[in-house]
């Protein structure tokens, strides 16, 4: 009986220690694991879901978009460069899982100044498509990209390391809306200049809620809003393309012929197709009806070939992957990585929420592509970064308990 409590504390020791060695190792796992590519248990199953799932609807629906262009051609060129871009965005995928998330940090201004310097160089040297100079070519390649992306996902990191900094921090005010414009302003005036106003607004409304999760008080972002309207509106009323598309808007029935004639066609797409759609590569809108059918309004095509069902699933896929993105930036042990993770959720569903907005007549027509299923290879590959930086950050932050973790992160970053 003497013995018993003897052996009684021995064991508890031995419960204890070996539960610390346990814990060690576990925590030594995580940390070889994320250091190549990220433990499996701590990739967030629904951002893969859902990123696997529009991809897949994207090759699917862009060979069915894309097949009307390339009569005579067993497999169409753009169906060929857009699987191209997808095995590119896997390894993109693959590459940012490996990158620590201070690195980007460090990476964050150098890489804006590079997208402002190639919006630069395609405002001086752009090839011109439809009046606007947004592509810029790689000598020696028959291969054009769109500056425009780069350089809006270069500055919502910015943004994110910027606002990040606790030094930048005291006394806020209208300071982090200083320092957000100032890196905002030359993307934005040169994405006018091209002219893309689209891109120009979806910046805009990006970095406005990167301002809102940090904390930034209502009265300074609803001034910063004002200031932004109005400089748009501005825009608007010298640029005559962007007026013909809000009178498309606003009476295409009456505008069939003109402005409203891709409104027109998109309607009639969702029209045919329906609960269920006519089946994919039976749709008739792409036959020439429907402009841009593979990059713009490659939803319609959904609409028509899959039918309401085939919209839903895309949306919820949208939704899905939203609500990750979400859920990983409440986890984040620090300021930097809640920026990023909510700026890297936004730059795929902000985009994909107006672009299904426009097809469905609830905004002007833009010009966006939808993210993952339009034919767009710069916004494939910089979507695929995006998602690889969001699985980063989720894998990163499955090693702390969800009580640490929100101890950690303070709310409000911007409230002073």
């Amino acid at each position: 009986m003497s013995g018993s409590p003897r052996r009684s504390r021995s064991n508890r020791r031995g419960g204890w220690r070996g539960a610390a060695r346990r814990a060690v190792r576990a925590q030594r796992v995580g940390a070889g694991g994320a250091a190549f590519g990220g433990a499996a248990s701590g990739l967030d199953g629904a951002v893969i879901g859902s990123a696997v799932l529009l991809t897949g609807f994207g090759i699917v629906m862009v060979y069915s978009a894309a097949a009307p262009l390339a009569f005579g051609n067993p497999v169409p060129p753009h169906f060929q460069r857009h699987l191209l871009a997808v095995g590119l965005g896997l390894a993109c995928i693959a590459v940012a899982l490996r990158i620590p998330l201070a690195v980007w940090r460090r990476l964050a201004l150098p890489l804006w100044a590079a997208g402002v310097a190639l919006l630069v160089a395609t405002s001086a040297a752009g090839v011109e498509v439809n009046s606007a100079r947004r592509w810029l070519a790689v000598p020696g390649l028959e291969l054009r990209f769109q500056p425009g992306e780069v350089a809006k996902w270069a500055t919502l990191l910015a943004v994110a390391a910027v606002l990040a900094r606790p030094e930048r921090r005291a006394g806020a005010g209208a300071r982090p809306v200083v320092l957000a414009g100032a890196l905002s302003a030359p993307p934005i005036a040169l994405l006018v200049a091209q002219p893309d106003l689209g891109s120009t607004a979806v910046l805009i409304a990006l970095v406005g809620l990167l301002l809102f999760v940090a904390g930034v008080r209502l009265r300074w972002l609803a001034a910063a809003g004002g200031v932004a309207t109005a400089g748009l509106g501005l825009c608007m009323l010298v640029r005559p393309y962007a007026l013909a598309r809000w009178k498309g808007f606003l009476a295409p029935w009456e505008n069939a012929r003109t402005e409203g004639f891709q409104l027109v066609q998109s309607f009639v797409a969702f029209g045919r197709g329906g609960m269920l759609g006519v089946g994919v590569g039976d749709g008739r809108q792409k036959l020439f009806y429907l402009p841009e059918a593979h990059t713009d309004f490659i939803l319609s095509v959904v609409a028509e070939e899959l039918g309401l069902v085939g919209v839903l699933v895309v949306l919820a896929a949208f939704a899905g992957f939203a609500v990750a993105g979400v859920r990983i930036a409440q986890r984040a042990r620090d300021p930097f990585a809640l920026l990023v993770a909510f700026a890297m959720t936004a730059f795929v569903v902000v985009p994909a929420a107006v672009n299904a907005a426009v097809v469905m007549g609830l905004l002007p027509t833009t010009g966006l592509t939808l993210p993952f299923l339009s034919y767009g290879r710069t916004s494939l590959l910089m979507c695929a970064l995006s998602v690889g930086v969001l699985l980063r950050i989720a894998s990163r932050e499955a090693q702390l308990p969800r009580s640490r973790v929100a101890a950690t992160v303070p709310r409000g970053l911007w409230r002073g």
